[in-house]
Formats: C-alpha cells, structure tokens, sequence
C-alpha cells in the first residue's frame, strides 16, 4: 500500500502538476438564476494490475510443461511496465520458478521494445514452507514443514542440494507484436540436466504504471517475506488455481480522470456530436492529455454559452480512483441555473489514448436534481489509434498514432477489456 501511494503521489504531482495551473487559472463572477452545486467524483474501485492470465502445458494427460515443450502468453505493455510470471519447479517440495521483482523489462532504454532471449532475469525461488529433498522424480509430496520466508536458490538450497542456474532450466523469449503487444515463450528445457524437472501450470501478470512507479511492483510474491496460501498451492503442488483467484482479484481498471470541464449553456451541445469528426477546438487536447484550456478558451468565444469552469482535484489535480477503500477523488463547483439552461461535462479516461467522458446528447437539463450519471457516457475522439487501457505505449505521454475517425460511444466490452458500466467510474450530482 505504502508503493501505491508512492507512485499515484508521484503521478499526481509531478507527471499532471503543470494542469493545476490551467485548472486554477479561471474565475466567474455574477452568476444568475437558481443557485445549486455541480459534485463530480471519481468512484471507481481501482485496481493495481492490468492484466494477468494462467498458462499450462498442452498434454493430453497433464498440463504440465514436460523438458522440450513450451507455452505462450500475450499482453500489451507500455515502457515502464513489467510482465511477470510463477510456475512450480515440479520434481521439488516447493521450489517455484519466477523473475526477479518487479518482473521483465520489455523496453530498453532507449525506449524499444525488448525482443529475444530474457532468460537471465528468471529465478529459482524457495517457497520456505517444506523441507527441501533432494530434487528429482523421487521427491516425496508433501515433504517436511518448515516456516521461512521466501527466498532465492542461488546455486544451493539450504539442505545443500545443488541447481543449475534458473535460466538454464527455463528459458523466456519475448516477441514484440506490434502496437503494444507482446508475446512470451517460456520452454523448458531441463531435459537431460543434474535438474531435469517438469514446470507446473503457472500465472502471469502486468501491473499498472502512473509515471514511473509500478503500481504493484511485487504481484505475485516478495523476497524475504512469508508465503500465501495461493502462492504455496502453487509451490507445493503445482495447482494454479488459488493463486489466479488471488491475482484476478487484483486484476481490473484503474485509471484517474482528468481536471473536469463543466460548462452551462443553451441550444445544441457544445462540445461535439457522436457520429461527428472532432471540431478542432480543444476537445482533441483535452481527449489525448487531459489538458481542458483550449476547449475552454474556445467555448467562451461561441454564443449561447454563459458559463465555463474547470474543476481540479485540490490535493492531485487529478481525480484519482478509490484505492484499498480510500475515497476518490472529488470535486464540485457552485452553479447558477435559468430556466433552458443545459449542462455538460467532459473528462479524459486518464489511461487511454483519447477517450473521454462526457454528457450524453444534449447534456443535463437545468430543472434535474440528484445522482444524473447515467447521463454520462464514455466516448472515443477518434484521434488516437486506440491501445489496452492502461498498458499502451501512447498513453501517459507517450507517441500516439494519429487517426481520423468519427467520434463514437465505446464499445464495452470492447476489443481490449470489459469496463466497468460508467456510473461505477464517474459520479455526477446536481444539489
């Protein structure tokens, strides 16, 4: 928790902090007709990785990964990000195999991506939880219990029982797919050597990135701690099951929302149509960067609108989502509603190339109270090739291919994940 709040403080105030002075730079006075309060919050339940899965071995009698078979796994990553992965070395008590933390690089850096041999960064792990006998087909299951923490196998185990390097027994080839996407290989090849061992059904995982920090830099066990029930399953007996119900359960969408722009008007939606090609007046910005100045500098220049106001979370400019059961962010601004007036809101999905949220149709009207999120919907500008949220290399900065597209409602599910319906992201109330 304490690497969490590391990496969002960070993210919030050095990566987004030059929006806290677009978002505290605009002031309206003399509002009219009826007073209210417009509370935007972010009430997503955010999770620390972005993707995870299982792998196991393709045999007709088990699934385990026999010397001279391999498997494959696919996922998308940004730079930054980590993949990692544990797997039980079968012919132990409870040995597993895993990278070091927080997992294998997959851009240099020079910012490309990784491909080849990464077998070097795989270690050989003790569980500490049983006895370790010595290694081979005659190794007696369970075995002994002992209480240690975890810890790696260099070379010799604490009973001085002998293993080749983890590299040596297993080898991880990474394969750059394109726009994002990687493949990894893991082939056993222990066959014929002083360790020969089969490879368990295993998991994976990405962890989120916000800046430079690794949300959950340790998904799937720490060096010098105590084991989990999920993880010794694993270890002890090669079933993958427990430890995946662990990861899926922190496996899912985390993503802030940009500083809010809020503006009252009358006639037609400001801000664009569904259906329309971006009209080049600042939604695109606010869409690919979260930066709201421009739409707002142009909207004040259009008529029919009487008010424009962008809301900044006061503590991270950013609306984080709720983590560990810390509330989101939250933010609100007094309001004057006539009679005709309307309402619209628009947000970028922090962790995407160029979606964003906003109100549906012709916005809010000005005579409705309450909770009005199912209002809001989540829209692609069409600007940006789209990438998995979270883990593509455009987002956060990065170099996006452009595109020219119409502006759409996002699919959901859609090619890359299934969301969360809207108003579990974004809360808009009107007192």
């Amino acid at each position: 928790m304490q690497v969490l709040n590391k990496a969002l403080t960070r993210f919030a105030v050095v990566t987004l902090l030059p929006m806290c002075f677009i978002a505290c730079k605009r002031e309206h006075e003399g509002m009219e007709g009826k007073p209210g309060t417009i509370v935007i919050e972010n009430v997503l339940q955010g999770k620390p990785l972005v993707e995870s899965g299982m792998f196991k071995g393709s045999g007709a009698a088990a699934p385990v990964i026999l010397p001279g078979e391999a498997v494959s796994f696919s996922f998308s990553a940004a730079k930054g990000q980590r993949v990692t992965f544990s797997a039980m070395y079968g012919w132990s008590n409870d040995l597993f195999f895993a990278p070091g933390n927080p997992g294998i690089a997959l851009y240099n850096e020079a910012g490309d991506p990784v491909n080849g041999d990464v077998s070097s960064v795989i270690r050989l792990w003790d569980n500490g939880t049983r006895i370790n006998q010595a290694p081979g087909m005659s190794v007696m299951h369970p075995g002994a219990v002992e209480s240690k923490n975890i810890r790696e196998v260099n070379g010799v185990d604490d009973q001085g029982n002998t293993y080749l390097p983890a590299s040596a027994l297993l080898k991880a080839t990474l394969h750059y797919d394109g726009n994002s996407y990687f493949t990894l290989t893991l082939k056993n090849t222990s066959g014929g050597t002083a360790n020969e061992t089969p490879v368990s059904p295993g998991v994976w995982a990405v962890s989120y990135i916000a800046g430079t920090d690794l949300l959950d830099p340790q998904p799937l066990y720490q060096s010098g701690s105590t084991s989990y029930a999920g993880l010794t399953k694993l270890a002890e007996t090669g079933d993958n099951a427990e430890i995946y119900t662990v990861v899926q359960g922190k496996t899912g969408i985390f993503t802030p929302l940009s500083p809010v722009l809020v503006v009252i008007y009358r006639g037609e939606n400001p801000l664009f149509k569904v259906g329309e090609s971006d009209r080049m007046k600042g939604l695109k910005k606010l869409a690919q960067t979260g930066n709201p100045d421009e739409l707002a500098a142009s909207l004040q220049t259009q008529p029919g609108i009487k008010k424009v106001y962008i809301l900044a979370d006061p503590e991270n400019t950013v609306l984080l989502p709720s983590v560990n059961g810390a509330p989101g962010g939250k933010v609100s601004q007094a309001i004057s509603l006539a009679k005709d007036d309307r309402i619209a809101i628009a947000t970028m999905y922090g962790f995407s190339n160029d979606w964003f949220f906003s109100t549906a149709d012709n916005g809010i009207a000005w005579n409705q109270k309450g909770d009005v999120s199912e209002q809001i919907r989540l829209y692609d500008n069409g600007t940006a090739m789209d990438q998995f949220p979270g883990a593509g290399n455009g987002q956060q900065g990065g170099m996006m291919i452009t595109e020219k597209k119409l502006i759409i409602e996002v699919p959901n599910p859609n090619t890359f994940t299934t969301l969360p319906p809207v108003k579990q992201i974004i809360k808009v109330t009107l007192n």
